[in-house]
C-alpha cells in the first residue's frame, strides 16, 4: 500500500519496477517535441535545398520556377526579355479532362467568347489571358460557308480557336523541358524524351545521357512562338478550308511517306509515294507540327536561333524565327516574306505574349456535322 496519496498521484509502479511520474511524462513530451522540431527543420532544409537545386537547373535552361497562378505569366508591357509564358507554367493549371460544349452556330461561338471575356475589346485593353479551348474537328459547314463570312470575322474565329491549341501544346513542351533540365542523366523519362526527339535512335542501348546530350535535347525541347504557328496554319490550311484540313485535321501540310497519308490530286511522282499526314484532332496536328520543327534537320537553324534568343534572355518571336524557314516551302524567301507579312498585317506578334487561363478547359463539339 502507498504511504500517502501523493505517491499514488505522482506515479504508478509497474512489474519491472519502473515508476512513471509526472516528471518523466514531461521529459518525454519535451524530447518528443525536440525530435519533431528537428525532423521538421531537416525536412525544410532538404526542401529548400531541392528548391535551390531545381531553380538553378531551370535557370540554366532559361526557365523559371512555376508561378502560383496564371496572372503571373503575363509579360510586362514593353519588356525586352523572353516572354514570361515561354519560361514557366502556372501551379494552378487544371489537370481535369475538358468539359464538352456543343456549338451549333457562329453566334453561339461568339456568345461563348463573350462569356469567357475572349473578345476584341478585352484584347485591345491589354488582356492576354486565353481560355483553354480545344475543338473536335473542322466541320464541313465551315468549308462550305466560310467564303460567305466577312474576312475579319473569319480570321477572328480562326485565330481564336487555334491560339489555345498552340498555347496548350507549348505548355506541354515547357513541362517536358522542365523534366529535361531537372532529371538525373540516368532517369528513364529523360532517355525516353531523347528517343521521342530523335536524339537517340530506337536501336541504341543506353542507360544514361551525357551532359552534352542533355544540352542538345534542351535545344530541341522548346516552344514555338504562337504568331509563327498561327501564320503557318492559316497559310497551309487555307484558313482551315483545305480538303486535307477537313478530312484529316491537317493544318500544316506535313508530308507522310508511310502510305497512310491523304493523297493529293496532283501527286508529284518524283517525290515518291507520299501523302499529307492526317491527325486525330486539331491539337494533334499542332503537336505534330511542333515535333517536326523540333526534330527535323531542315530546321536546325530555327532551333539554333531560338536557343540563342533564350540564352540571351531576349524575346522569342515569330518574325525572328520565320527567317529560318527557307526549307519549309519550295518558295523559299517568298514563303518567308509571306509569313512575316501575315504576322505583321494581322498583329499576330501580340499573341506571343498570350498565356493560358487557369480556368477549367472546354472542348467544343459541332452541333451541325
Amino acid at each position: 500500500m502507498p504511504k500517502n496519496d501523493t505517491e499514488l498521484n505522482d506515479g504508478q509502479s509497474h512489474g519491472n519496477g519502473t515508476k512513471i511520474t509526472k516528471k518523466n511524462i514531461a521529459l518525454f513530451i519535451v524530447v518528443s517535441v525536440a525530435i519533431l522540431s528537428l525532423i521538421f527543420y531537416l525536412t525544410k532544409q532538404r526542401s529548400e535545398t531541392l528548391d535551390i537545386s531545381m531553380q538553378e537547373a531551370l535557370a540554366s535552361a532559361g526557365m523559371g520556377m512555376p508561378v502560383s497562378n496564371a496572372s503571373e505569366l503575363a509579360t510586362a508591357p514593353g519588356s525586352d526579355k523572353t516572354q514570361t509564358g515561354f519560361k514557366t507554367v502556372s501551379q494552378q493549371r487544371p489537370e481535369k479532362a475538358p468539359k464538352d460544349i456543343k456549338i451549333s452556330s457562329l453566334d453561339e461561338l461568339s456568345a461563348l467568347f463573350d462569356k469567357l471575356n475572349y473578345t476584341t475589346e478585352s484584347w485591345q485593353q491589354g488582356n492576354r489571358e486565353v481560355p483553354r479551348l480545344t475543338f473536335e474537328a473542322v466541320g464541313k459547314s465551315w468549308q462550305q460557308t466560310s467564303s460567305q463570312i466577312p474576312v475579319q470575322q473569319k480570321k477572328m474565329v480562326f485565330f481564336r480557336l487555334m491560339a489555345p491549341l498552340i498555347l496548350v501544346a507549348n505548355e506541354n513542351i515547357l513541362l517536358q523541358r522542365q523534366l529535361v533540365a531537372e532529371a538525373s542523366l540516368d532517369d528513364p523519362k529523360l532517355i525516353n524524351m531523347a528517343l521521342k526527339y530523335r536524339l537517340l535512335s530506337r536501336d541504341q542501348t543506353i542507360t544514361a545521357l551525357t551532359e552534352e546530350q542533355r544540352q542538345q535535347l534542351l535545344e530541341q525541347v522548346d516552344i514555338m512562338p504562337p504568331s509563327l504557328v498561327l501564320a503557318q496554319a492559316a497559310e497551309e490550311s487555307g484558313w482551315a478550308t483545305s480538303r486535307f484540313t477537313v478530312e484529316g485535321n491537317a493544318f500544316f501540310g506535313q508530308w507522310d511517306f508511310s502510305g497512310n497519308g491523304m493523297i493529293p490530286n496532283q501527286q508529284r511522282k518524283e517525290l515518291g509515294n507520299y501523302g499529307l499526314a492526317r491527325f486525330d484532332t486539331p491539337l494533334d496536328s499542332v503537336e505534330g507540327y511542333l515535333l517536326n520543327l523540333n526534330t527535323n534537320n531542315a530546321y536546325q537553324k530555327l532551333r539554333a536561333l531560338r536557343a540563342k534568343l533564350r540564352a540571351d534572355n531576349q524575346p522569342i518571336t515569330g518574325l525572328e524565327l520565320a527567317g529560318t524557314l527557307d526549307k519549309y516551302s519550295e518558295r523559299g524567301q517568298a514563303y518567308i516574306d509571306g509569313i512575316r507579312e501575315m504576322i505583321r498585317y494581322n498583329h499576330l506578334d501580340q499573341v506571343d505574349e498570350a498565356y493560358l487561363s487557369d480556368d477549367a478547359p472546354l472542348h467544343l463539339i459541332s452541333g451541325n456535322d
